[in-house]
């Protein structure tokens, strides 16, 4: 959020007061009654980000939890998706809406306790492909189609989120490129459960490979040393030697390879030199050497950065009168140093 938007919603961030979820939240409903009122189909993507440092609230729910800021946001996210839900039931389109709730990484602990969340037994946090930053919860609804209280054990993917889509349409993804989605819909209505792989990257890096209960890690990394000496640090308090290393470390001939059912938070590796670890040594490396092989690089969009592109003076600022100066074009290659 950079220029006018600072000044158009405005958070108080030594109070934490902010009503940009109630925005987010009435710009949702509008836009659900409208598309309904016209009989149209609609897709609706509800990026709310409280929870997200700085960490917000409304006035009603300001110190209303027992977790601080943090929990407050949790609270009004919680009460706002409760009201959107009960307007498709109002509205009689419950039965034909399909819902997915899910975040894009886990908790980012660097802002923890006060303004990040937490990753529970999972080992480290946003940033990292440790389970903690990569492994989050989902909640699928869709009354008279799911079960309403089951659990799925299916791995899934925000990228499967694409094919599963295009199931719901009754369409078949497209046959001229590899589409890593899985389509979710047989775990969701009848409970089968698909094995596959998960590829966790890091920039271009492909870090660890997920199959059935096993993760291979190929390289560990959490951040440089010069950055944790200033106080960045996106594993507190667990120090996992050989694991939670800050310098990038290879394992490709000889991944550390963890069981996540009997050991979730990636602290105790197999011995390179037990039956299990070469069994699963023999089934995971060929299944990251075809990925690697048939992996078509595509062009990276986010490589050049350039502060005068942004959203200085967005559409109808003149009549406002609040349109901003953007700076100078100065495009230059982006830092990332995560």
């Amino acid at each position: 959020m950079v220029g006018r938007f600072y000044e158009e919603f405005p958070i108080n961030t030594k109070t934490g007061e902010a009503n940009l979820t109630q925005i987010y939240l009435q710009e949702a409903l509008d836009f659900i009654k409208r598309q309904q009122a016209a009989q149209r189909p609609f897709f609706l993507y509800w990026a709310i980000d409280a929870t997200h440092a700085p960490v917000y609230a409304s006035k009603p729910f300001l110190g209303t939890s027992q977790r601080g800021r943090y929990g407050d946001a949790v609270r009004e996210i919680d009460d706002s998706v409760g009201k959107i839900l009960n307007l498709l039931t109002d509205l009689r389109i419950a039965e034909n809406t399909f819902v997915f709730f899910t975040s894009d990484n886990g908790a980012a602990l660097i802002s923890a306790p006060k303004q990040g969340g937490s990753n529970g037994p999972f080992l480290c946090g946003k940033q990292t492909t440790f389970e903690g930053g990569m492994r989050e919860p989902a909640i699928a609804w869709w009354p008279g189609h799911i079960p309403a209280g089951q659990v799925s054990h299916q791995l899934g993917s925000i990228m499967d989120l694409f094919t599963t889509s295009l199931s719901l349409a009754g369409l078949e993804p497209p046959s001229d490129r590899v589409t890593d989605g899985l389509d979710l819909l047989p775990a969701m209505l009848q409970g089968q459960l698909t094995d596959r792989p998960i590829f966790y990257y890091r920039g271009n890096t492909l870090m660890a490979v997920t199959l059935g209960q096993y993760k291979a890690h190929f390289w560990t990394w959490t951040n440089s040393w010069e950055e944790f000496s200033q106080g960045v640090d996106f594993c507190p308090g667990q120090n996992i030697s050989g694991v939670t290393t800050h310098t990038q470390e290879e394992h490709t001939k000889l991944p550390l390879i963890f069981h996540l059912g009997r050991d979730p938070g990636e602290r105790y590796p197999l011995s390179f030199a037990s039956t299990e670890y070469l069994n699963v040594l023999h089934r995971i490396t060929p299944v990251a050497q075809q990925h690697q092989e048939a992996l078509v690089p595509g062009q990276p969009q986010l490589n050049v950065c350039n502060r005068a592109v942004m959203n200085w003076a967005p559409p109808g600022c003149e009549k406002l009168g609040k349109c901003l100066t953007p700076p100078e074009s100065v495009p230059e290659k982006c830092s990332w140093p995560h």
